[in-house]
């Protein structure tokens, strides 16, 4: 058999539908209105059989992703689904191959997804790097840490949110693949941000300077069951941060549990013994490079270092970047220069892992990711993507 690989257009908007609402299990809920497969910053690529039936697809997603203190242009895939009876055949490979295509098209330079299983996804090329995750924390626990008396909390207004913004990008900037939240796709405005949540709370200095915010779900119930959740909490200062978490200690007699969204490195860790707190959900992510020279181009490097390295990379699935490069780093700034030797073969995953700072050489080289290379040349691609762990808070 034969297929036509496209975009869906308008008209079959509700196949994309039925499609992928079978396949996540919300196949109950009518399709809502103006809902649409494709729409600025997002496009639907499918997958037609002859008699024109709609058997695969995956979302496009045009983003944005910090890495190393810039935007990297980014390829978000979702909503990937095959028809029950075409499982097995392929479909999904054929499909995720040509939304790499277009992507690089358009200008992506790395893809990022949330997986359910890795193993599809590793066979083109992506690689786990990290993980969204929640955990719990008593809030008795949170109730322990006194606020500070130079801060001052409230609810945000609308004119909170250009500050909000801001804050949130400042530590964006600072991260490894947190997203960039502007664009098409983050074109809420401040009165749609802030009825998503329950309680949206800012923390001011003693200028009336915006220097946090918290944004939270309170969940139903007041016994035993009663949680809040909190989707972001982010100070710019610790005594903001300490504020902020006194404040969810104070819902203790009516939620005892907080939920916190919270990467690895968060600050909010150094106010938290690990052991007061429990992973109640963590969602893998995944990254692939879809353009090796313009994602090397993209993300910013270590000022301080300079250096070169020969990579060779494999990529059957992005064939337009395979070949020999000699990677030249140099103030802030790094290339690919086509040529080298070759000396350090690179695998798309061992790639990926590689540049989101997630393994070492040797690390990658235990894994079948990397070889070749020695101590010189490890510690170049070592100090080159360190950084911050991996962090994604939103998704998609």
């Amino acid at each position: 058999m034969t297929y036509e690989v496209r975009p869906v257009r308008p008209e079959e908007h509700k196949l994309a539908w039925d499609l992928g609402s079978l396949a996540f299990g919300y196949h109950e809920q009518a399709i809502p209105d103006g809902w649409a497969a494709s729409a600025p910053g997002r496009t639907t690529l499918g997958v037609f059989d002859e008699a024109g039936r709609l058997v695969a697809k995956a979302v496009d997603r045009e983003q944005g992703q910090w890495f190393g203190g810039r935007i990297v242009p980014v390829s978000g895939v979702a909503g990937v689904a095959v028809a029950a009876e075409q499982r097995g055949r392929g479909l999904g490979r054929l499909v995720l191959t040509s939304l790499l295509s277009g992507a690089r098209e358009r200008g992506a330079a790395l893809s990022s997804l949330f997986d359910t299983t890795p193993l599809p996804y590793r066979a083109l090329g992506w690689e786990e790097i990290g993980a969204l995750t929640y955990h719990t924390v008593a809030a008795r626990v949170l109730a322990e840490i006194r606020p500070d008396p130079k801060i001052t909390l409230r609810p945000a207004t609308e004119a909170d949110i250009p500050a909000v913004y801001e804050l949130y990008r400042r530590v964006a900037r600072a991260s490894t693949g947190l997203m960039e939240r502007s664009g098409t796709l983050f074109a809420a405005t401040p009165a749609q941000l802030l009825a998503d949540y329950h309680g949206f709370t800012v923390a001011l200095d003693g200028a009336g300077d915006l220097v946090g915010y918290a944004s939270w779900d309170r969940g139903p119930g007041y016994d035993a069951s009663g949680k809040l959740t909190v989707d972001d909490l982010i100070g710019a200062t610790p005594e903001a941060t300490r504020t902020l978490l006194a404040m969810l200690g104070g819902w203790a007699s009516v939620a005892p549990t907080i939920v916190l969204r919270l990467g690895a490195e968060d600050p909010v860790w150094s106010l938290l013994a690990r052991v007061d707190a429990k992973v109640a959900s963590a969602q893998p992510w995944m990254l692939r490079v879809v353009d090796a020279p313009a994602a090397i181009a993209a993300r910013g490097w270590p000022r301080h270092l300079s250096g070169t390295a020969d990579l060779s990379l494999t990529d059957d699935v992005c064939p337009w970047h395979q070949g020999d490069y000699r990677f030249v780093v140099d103030g802030g700034e790094a290339r690919l220069e086509p040529g080298g030797t070759g000396a350090i073969r690179l695998t798309p995953r061992g790639l990926a892992a590689w540049y989101a700072g997630a393994a070492s050489p040797d690390q990658l080289r235990r894994a079948g990711f990397l070889t070749g290379g020695d101590p010189a040349s490890d510690d170049l691609l070592r100090t080159a993507t360190a950084g911050p762990a991996p962090t994604l808070h939103d998704y998609f």
